[in-house]
């Protein structure tokens, strides 16, 4: 039972949830990993270090160097005959990819799976969140999308083969521009530290705390949807249903209420620190540590202790 994974990669990297697909995936079998795109090379070249990947293969075209969901389900589909799994992050390429994949190969996605009991037996989240429903497929092949943040990385030291494969593929659809967040912050999906803010700060200006608070904990920067609709934060910080799930060993959340709705993207948080001057905020509550107090004292006071 062979899997292929489709590979995460940005900017010339791969991606760190990569490496948290493949250890998923190797639950199911042998994993082969394909790397698309245009000028790829570099990028195969790291795939090839991930433990547990027998073979990368390569798909190096133009017509792939925007990932285009149209183009990659295409050449999934190309290549989908020997695999019985066919996984992709449940990210950007991942959710817009494999469910044109399922209607060309006319099965059924299962979609952010949290955890692999068998080859036909899965666990994914319900409800915002709010229960676990386990999946029994019967299908011949199974297209799935994993939730990174719900697997622990594979290492590196591997030395796998690299196969070219067929990249000729078409597509009506044009790559108009893509608009970035520059930072150097780690990537918010896979990050093991997350620092979050409400929109209790009231301005952009004043939300550039949380950044200041994650640059000296070496952390991605969170925000609520709240928050990113008021303009204090950009769209791919947001965190929660309609964002990004995350599952950080540690969880600072400052100013945060704790709607339903972000509360489905952190219930993965190993340890949850809540400071908000409301102590009786639903996320104050099921914080390890909650600190009641104004942000406006406590985080400049918690910077600089931290920078001592």
């Amino acid at each position: 039972m062979t899997v292929l994974v489709l590979a995460e990669h940005d900017l010339g990297r791969l991606s760190a949830a990569t490496a948290r697909i493949v250890a998923a995936a190797e639950k199911l079998g042998p994993v082969d990993l394909l790397v698309a795109g245009e000028g790829v090379s570099a990028i195969a070249a790291e795939a090839a270090q991930l433990a547990g990947v027998e073979k990368v293969l390569v798909a190096d075209s133009p017509a792939l160097a925007s990932l285009a969901p149209e183009a990659v389900a295409t050449l999934l589909a190309r290549l989908a005959e020997p695999y019985e799994h066919i996984i992709a992050a449940a990210a950007s390429t991942g959710r817009d990819s494999i469910p044109r994949l399922a209607a060309k190969l006319d099965l059924m996605p299962i979609t952010d799976v949290v955890a692999i009991h068998g080859p036909t037996r899965f666990d994914r989240p319900i409800y915002a969140g709010n229960a676990i429903e386990t999946v029994s497929s019967g299908q011949a092949k199974h297209l799935l999308t994993i939730r990174a943040s719900a697997f622990r990385p594979t290492v590196l030291g591997n030395s796998a083969p690299i196969h070219p494969v067929n990249a000729d593929v078409a597509t009506v659809a044009k790559f108009i521009a893509a608009h970035r967040t520059e930072s150097d912050l780690p990537e918010l999906s896979t990050a093991q530290i997350v620092v979050a803010g409400g929109v209790s700060f009231g301005s952009a200006e004043n939300f550039a705390l949380v950044a200041d608070l994650a640059h000296v904990l070496g952390a991605a920067v969170g925000a609520t949807r709240a928050a990113v609709d008021a303009g204090y934060a950009p769209n791919d910080w947001q965190v929660g249903q309609t964002g990004k799930i995350i599952a950080p060993d540690l969880y600072i959340a400052i100013g945060i209420s704790g709607a339903l709705q972000h509360l489905a993207g952190i219930q993965g948080a190993k340890k949850i620190v809540a400071i908000n001057k409301d102590p009786e905020a639903p996320l104050m509550k099921l914080a390890d540590i909650a600190l009641v107090g104004d942000l406006f004292e406590v985080v400049p006071q918690l910077i600089a202790g931290l920078k001592r």
